[in-house]
């Protein structure tokens, strides 16, 4: 179960790497100060293999391998008898079907906008633009439900002494109220800051989770 939840921490590493790579690069546009929303749909219509590989990456191969880690952590961090992680974990589930949900969305829209783009270029535009909105609202924009569950995870981690050690349990806190803040629209730069640290995070989890030994489970009396 350890080597499924580090499998699974490293892969959503490696999808988050690519993913800020490829912005960084070859889908980075640059300034696009004067730029239309056809523009910008041109742009992207260019790299079209391109974007598909990127979508399906970040959204649908991040969100099975979020599946897996969920229901590993789930095994591992669980008590019969503490609710904590029947509460946590649904978190987990929800977060991976709207990011799956998401890159779907992004690329049967994008399929849809390349062809009336042909005739009909600012209605290709118009119609992008309604379906990132969608996106970002599913998954994109907004990562409250990834933060809760990150944040949940790890303060009952750090409370119960239970596997994962406290800088790791730290970060983790870091990385749920990051996510959680970027409900508030002023602070909605804060993605940024959940994904980079959450990088940190899915390392620090699955070379913990590599090298641990069995370690013992302490539970404080009071629950």
């Amino acid at each position: 179960m350890r080597r499924i939840a580090a499998t699974a921490a490293f892969i959503q590493a490696a999808c988050y790497l690519f993913g800020f790579l490829l912005l960084a690069t070859t889908m980075n546009p640059g300034n696009t100060e004067g730029w239309t929303a056809v523009n910008r749909l041109e742009f992207v219509l260019e790299r079209a293999t391109l974007f598909q590989i990127w979508n399906i990456l970040i959204y649908v191969v991040f969100g099975i391998s979020l599946v897996a880690l969920t229901t590993a952590l789930h095994r591992l961090l669980d008590f019969p008898d503490r609710p904590w992680m029947s509460i946590a974990s649904p978190f987990g589930y929800i977060w991976a079907g709207l990011v799956i949900a998401s890159g779907m969305i992004a690329s049967v829209g994008l399929t849809a906008v390349e062809k009336i783009h042909e005739n009909q270029p600012q209605e290709a535009a118009s119609l992008w633009s309604a379906l990132g909105v969608v996106q970002n609202g599913l998954g994109g924009g907004v990562e409250v439900v990834g933060g809760v569950w990150v944040l949940l995870i790890s303060l009952w981690s750090w409370r119960s002494g239970i596997m994962l050690p406290t800088w790791l349990n730290v970060i983790g806190a870091i990385v749920g109220s990051a996510g959680i803040l970027t409900l508030v629209p002023s602070l909605s730069s804060l993605g940024a800051v959940f994904g980079l640290t959450q990088i940190v995070w899915f390392i620090g989890l699955g070379a913990v989770l590599l090298q641990i030994v069995p370690h013992q489970r302490r539970m404080d009396s009071s629950g």
